[in-house]
């Protein structure tokens, strides 16, 4: 008999000629557990996924809950589902005025598209403007807007009218102009390898589409729901944009993904043509009832005001001669290293002592740390006692 491992090979899409073939049978808190007792505390979160862990009982309560009432019904936008209306009725509550209007989806990429879609439509311009180094999803449309070539050019042609500018480079705003739709930045460069942007960068971003009436696009699709400290990224540059994108830890372990504007910019898709934009299985009302209880324990268990406290936990406890730099935000941050070789190695040292981190598309040469908000003091101390001697192992 096969196993799921030569199963896996043999039957599912292979993303990278080398996959991590871990194999997953339980995962519970902060912890991944493999058949054979393998046990290994989840620094990545599935990539910024599970924020309040893996299997929150809140969550399971909810799922159960919804369980028993319906799955899917119909298209969204159409019948009211209780669980989809009270999620973006909380959701709203979180934010600035200015948002009015919640689009839900399945995943990130997709709220990257709605919102491209509804911003050339309001504003009736084309060209969109993207930051170099930037990732926001691998549909055509959102892989348009990737900052790398590398990875574009396999599949040209892709959407045309679509520019760059650098990151925290405030001389390049002047490629934003009354031509241009929208600009759509990351609150914080994921995987380039966790730039965080100056906030005068971002001011100057902000003003200058309200100079040239550009709507201002921010994927906060790893950032929001606590990771960086605050709840959303934007909160920490003062600033405030037009489209909000979210997805990942939006949905407590449930596949969610939203995009929220003014109601003026949102309903641009209800006529000419109507049905603008639709999904079949976008805020599916299972991942929407996960989605509530996740922003209650988020807000019930005060994690966004233990991030900082925890993040300065992890820096003093990460001394280390090889890693040139720690960059982030709150429980997003980035160990730089020197080569991609010491990276694999001292991720696979980890892995194979229990403590599973990983690497960044744009920026092979760092370690990814971004653990679930509920980690532990022991358990930040443990991993980095782990990580210290996969270091001095590779350095």
């Amino acid at each position: 008999m096969l196993s799921n491992r030569e199963l896996f090979l043999m039957n599912t899409a292979q993303t990278s000629s080398s996959p991590r073939l871990v194999e997953v049978v339980k995962a519970e808190g902060v912890y991944l557990y493999g058949p054979n007792g393998e046990e290994y505390m989840d620094l990545v979160s599935g990539f910024n996924v599970s924020n309040i862990g893996h299997r929150h009982p809140k969550v399971l309560e909810a799922i159960k809950s919804q369980l028993e009432q319906y799955l899917h019904v119909t298209v969204y936008g159409e019948f009211v589902q209780a669980p989809q209306v009270q999620f973006a009725t909380e959701l709203l509550a979180e934010l600035p005025a200015n948002f009015q209007s919640v689009y839900l989806t399945n995943s990130g990429t997709e709220a990257v598209e709605g919102s491209m879609k509804i911003a050339k439509k309001y504003t009736g311009r084309r060209q969109i403007i993207a930051a170099k180094k930037a990732y926001h999803g691998s549909t055509q449309g959102a892989l348009s807007l990737i900052g790398n070539d590398e990875y574009r050019k396999a599949y040209a042609p892709l959407l045309p009218e679509i520019d760059f500018i650098g990151f925290n480079d405030i001389e390049d705003l002047t490629k934003i102009t009354e031509q241009t739709a929208a600009v759509i930045l990351e609150a914080i460069q994921g995987e380039a390898g966790v730039r965080v942007p100056d906030i005068a960068y971002m001011q100057a971003v902000r003003k200058r589409c309200n100079e040239t009436g550009t709507l201002l696009i921010f994927d906060e699709i790893q950032t929001g729901f606590g990771r960086t400290g605050r709840l959303f990224a934007f909160e920490h540059f003062a600033i405030v944009p037009d489209i909000l994108m979210l997805a990942k830890g939006i949905g407590g372990g449930m596949p969610l993904g939203a995009f929220v504007a003014a109601k003026e910019v949102m309903d641009v898709i209800k006529d000419n043509p109507m049905l603008g934009h639709i999904t079949t299985f976008g805020g599916h009302p299972v991942s929407c009832a996960a989605a509530r209880a996740s922003l209650a324990v988020i807000k019930k268990e005060k994690l966004v005001e233990q991030v900082e406290r925890k993040s300065l936990l992890f820096k003093e406890k990460l001394r280390h001669p090889a890693i040139k730099e720690i960059r982030g935000l709150g429980l997003m941050m980035c160990l730089q290293l020197a080569s991609f070789d010491q990276v694999y190695n001292v991720s696979k040292y980890c892995a194979e002592n229990g403590v599973m981190i990983d690497w960044y598309l744009h920026c092979e040469t760092a370690l990814r740390v971004a653990p679930p908000l509920t980690i532990t003091d022991l358990e930040i101390e443990k991993a980095c006692n782990i990580i210290i001697k996969g270091l001095e192992k590779y350095a």
